[in-house]
């Protein structure tokens, strides 16, 4: 998904903490091999994780890997290993049985160039380092307990109000409000103007708490950072239950005027969602501009200061808006979008970014599914 701010029109388990959906009965498990594209040799080491979750293991001296249990739905799966190319694999577990899906890596030539190091450059890359924190993982609380802790992988480019970032490496960063410590693949960063578009891919990994008081303060932040996020709506809308959980759904044609409200109209969420190519998947559909609001919450000072209204507005229920890039798009029964561009989100959806991001498997521990 591509976050805009609400005022651009266009444009990306230890003490019970996660309630888990993976360790059902109708699970599959995904086995592979992975080798060198060029020789067929096997590769050991190599990182095979489920893109945006838990879930991820090495290769065997063999080349072997094996993830189980997976649950029917999309996932990405995704491959990667120091010198090679990195590759993800879109896949649909539609039954409950072993699939076999192997790979093959191309070796990648790292070609080092002269590099002029200067008082000016570093100072520039620092400012740039700055801009893409603040950017990429948000500006939420949550964002200030979340670091880069290797931030010397980065290398930016841009001018003229464009920043590009470009990760040599996996980027490590850790969540202290969360609990979590994320290997994140990072695919691609553009800001132009108040647009950001990024993509990549994260694997995330369960920190250890120091005790039951860190383990319950990171239990109620999960919670607090799923309620009212895009994936609780797409949920709650897959269940029925969007009343509920707090939302109301508005249709809009435009986004000229965000906050006048007598050109909106009501929207039955019941009719957003049709029948899919099969019973995992649903086909989202609507026109012009869904607005989201979520009622179990007021807007965050940060966010009231993102939007330019921290001078003259007082905080009210969060609300979102939503297009569809390229009409109607699938989402699966754990409320993922298979297409990672199909949905372009707008206001607090938007102002939600990495910092706030919980593994696809989390659900509250009140959270039950039909």
């Amino acid at each position: 998904m591509t976050p805009v701010r609400p005022t651009t029109l266009l444009l990306a388990l230890p003490w019970l903490l996660t309630t888990a959906v993976w360790a059902q009965a109708d699970h599959a498990t995904l086995t592979g091999t992975v080798v060198d594209a060029e020789t067929g040799r096997p590769l050991a080491g190599a990182h095979v994780f489920i893109a945006a979750s838990t879930m991820g293991t090495a290769t065997d001296d063999g080349g072997h890997y094996r993830l189980d249990p997976v649950p029917p739905g999309a996932h990405r799966l995704y491959v990667s290993m120091l010198g090679y190319q990195p590759v993800p694999r879109d896949t649909l577990v539609r039954a409950a049985h072993g699939y076999r899906i192997d790979f093959s890596l191309q070796p990648t030539v790292i070609e080092i160039g002269e590099v002029t190091v200067s008082a000016r450059n570093a100072k520039r890359w620092e400012r740039r380092l700055r801009t893409f924190e603040r950017l990429f993982l948000g500006e939420t609380d949550n964002a200030d307990h979340t670091r880069i802790l290797n931030p010397e992988v980065l290398r930016f480019d841009g001018g003229w109000g464009k920043l590009v970032a470009m990760a040599e490496a996996p980027l490590i960063i850790e969540n202290t409000a969360l609990g979590y410590r994320i290997q994140y693949f990072l695919k691609e960063f553009i800001r132009t103007g108040n647009t950001i578009k990024y993509d990549g891919e994260p694997l995330f990994e369960e920190l250890a708490p120091e005790d039951q008081d860190e383990a319950m303060r990171w239990a109620e932040n999960r919670r607090k950072a799923f309620d009212g996020s895009f994936r609780h709506y797409m949920l709650a809308l897959l269940e029925k239950r969007w009343r509920e959980e707090g939302f109301t759904t508005f249709r809009r044609f435009s986004l000229d005027n965000l906050y006048r409200t007598f050109d909106r109209f009501g929207v039955d969420a019941n009719d957003l969602l049709h029948e899919g190519p099969s019973p995992d998947e649903k086909e989202l559909r609507f026109s012009g501009f869904l607005e989201v609001v979520y009622a179990k919450e007021l807007e965050d000072p940060a966010y009231l200061h993102w939007i330019g209204r921290s001078t003259w507005g007082r905080p009210d229920n969060q609300r979102s808006w939503l297009k569809l890039n390229d009409g109607p798009t699938l989402v699966d029964h754990t409320g993922e979008v298979l297409d990672p561009y199909g949905v372009t989100v707008y206001g607090y959806f938007a102002f939600e970014r990495v910092a706030d991001e919980l593994p696809k498997e989390y659900r509250p521990p009140t959270w039950t599914t039909p």
